[in-house]
C-alpha cells in the first residue's frame, strides 16, 4: 500500500511534502487494505463510535464504523455544519483553522474514537479532542492511516492511544 501512497512537494505551501492518499482510495485493493487496518486493530473495542476529521478521515472513519457496528460522528470546516455547534482553533504545520462539532454530536461519557488519515504536528487531531471533551466524551484513542514522526505529532495527543500504520 505505501507505494500507493504519492508524495507532493511544495503542497500546500513551499516547503510542504505532501502525502497523497487519493491513489490509496482509487485502487480497489489498496482502499480495501487500508480500511482493513483499522478493522482489524479496532474490532472487539469498546466504541460508541468513530469521529472523523474533514475530509480524509471520513473517507477511513465511515466505512470503519460501519464495519465496526458504531455511529459515526463527522468533525468539520468551519461553515458547514447548520444548528448549534462548538468551535476549536488550532495551528497547523502552514498556517491555523478551526473545527466544529453540533453540541450534541456525542453523549457526556461516550466512548470515542478520532480517526483521520494523517498524524503530522497533532494540531488537528488534539483540537478534536477538545471539542469531544467540551461534550463530556471519552477519547480512547486516535487513529491514523500515516504518520509524519519527525512532526512529534503524538506529544500533542498525551492521554490516549495513538494507533498509526504507515510512519514517515
Amino acid at each position: 500500500m505505501t507505494g500507493l501512497i504519492r508524495a507532493i512537494p511544495d503542497f500546500p505551501i513551499p516547503g510542504i511534502l505532501f502525502r497523497d492518499i487519493t491513489p490509496v482510495l482509487k485502487d480497489a485493493g489498496g482502499f480495501h487494505a487500508a480500511v482493513d487496518l483499522f478493522v482489524e486493530r479496532f474490532k472487539g473495542e469498546d466504541l460508541d463510535c468513530i469521529v472523523a476529521i474533514e475530509a480524509r478521515g471520513y473517507m477511513l472513519g465511515a466505512p470503519l464504523a460501519y464495519a465496526l457496528g458504531t455511529g459515526f460522528v463527522p468533525v468539520r470546516k468551519p461553515g458547514k455544519l447548520p444548528g448549534t455547534k462548538h468551535v476549536e482553533e488550532y495551528a497547523l504545520e502552514y498556517g491555523t483553522n478551526s473545527l466544529e462539532i453540533h453540541d450534541d454530536a456525542v453523549a457526556a461519557g461516550r466512548r470515542v474514537l478520532v480517526v483521520d488519515d494523517l498524524l503530522a504536528t497533532g494540531g488537528t487531531a488534539a483540537a478534536t479532542g477538545r471539542l469531544l471533551a467540551k461534550l463530556g466524551a471519552h477519547v480512547v484513542g486516535y487513529a491514523f492511516l500515516i504518520e509524519l514522526a519527525a512532526l512529534d505529532g503524538r506529544a500533542a495527543l498525551e492521554g490516549a492511544a495513538v494507533t498509526s500504520f504507515i510512519t514517515y
